[in-house]
């Protein structure tokens, strides 16, 4: 079963998936495996890993550590054509359409082809869409592009059906890493209301709470990031995957 087929399975079975991102960078090699394991035991779906900025030479040893204390998928987020490797089960082909950032639509896009087929790495292809957060957040900084404004639900909808038209596999409407607020759930309802691409929210979602808002609103993925970092406890994780998991 490739991966995109098993969050496929994790969508129909438990309503929607939760997926925990992994920035190599904010890893304590210390308790960084005892998590991993608790979070599966918590009831994650899967791992991202990547950030807009990865500075530590580190990147491809968190993958194996992921690899070596889970058997739920491990994905790259990548932020760079750098953030590639053979080690992961898959990697999200992102195409930054919020944008209008060649280089971010379709360059970066044709470098990393080659070395994603030399590495035989499942290439899942994922419509990245910034949504305005309040702050500028790294992603949106690093890639020079403006935001979607999260007022303007109908901008997104007309995004996400053009890329549902093009083909993409996947939708993400992403606030951004430590966002001020996350995506709206007008935004989310809207998008999901028109398009039949399964859609991945992250950025900003702090609290299980807001996590089943999401959902409720049409996410079929949820992710969160910092939130862990400050406070990577079993209990909080457990928290939001009960409250993903609608079924």
């Amino acid at each position: 079963m490739s991966v995109y087929q098993n969050l496929m399975t994790v969508v129909n079975t438990k309503g929607a998936g939760y997926l925990v991102l992994i920035d190599p960078d904010k890893v304590d090699g210390r308790t960084f495996p005892k998590f991993i394991e608790q979070a599966e035991v918590a009831g994650v779906d899967g791992f991202l890993v990547g950030g807009s900025l990865v500075l530590a030479d580190t990147f491809e040893e968190c993958i194996k550590t992921i690899k070596n204390n889970t058997s739920v998928p491990v994905v790259i987020f990548p932020g760079s054509v750098q953030q590639i490797s053979k080690e992961a089960d898959a990697i999200l082909y992102l195409s930054l359409l919020s944008g209008r950032n060649a280089e971010h639509i379709i360059g970066s896009q044709v470098t990393a082809a080659p070395i994603i087929k030399k590495m035989n790495l499942e290439a899942i292809s994922t419509a990245y869409m910034l949504v305005e957060s309040g702050r500028t957040t790294s992603a949106e900084f690093m890639s020079n592009t403006k935001p979607l404004p999260r007022n303007k639900p109908d901008i997104a909808v007309a995004h996400a059906l053009a890329a549902e038209y093009i083909g993409f596999k996947l939708l993400y409407l992403e606030a951004g890493s430590g966002a001020e607020q996350s995506v709206p759930d007008e935004m989310v309802a809207a998008v999901s209301n028109y398009c039949s691409v399964p859609l991945i929210v992250g950025g900003g979602i702090r609290t299980a709470e807001e996590a089943r808002k999401k959902v409720k609103a049409g996410a079929k993925f949820v992710v969160t990031g910092n939130v862990l970092e400050k406070n990577g406890s079993q209990d909080l994780v457990k928290e939001f995957a009960s409250a993903i998991h609608v079924r």
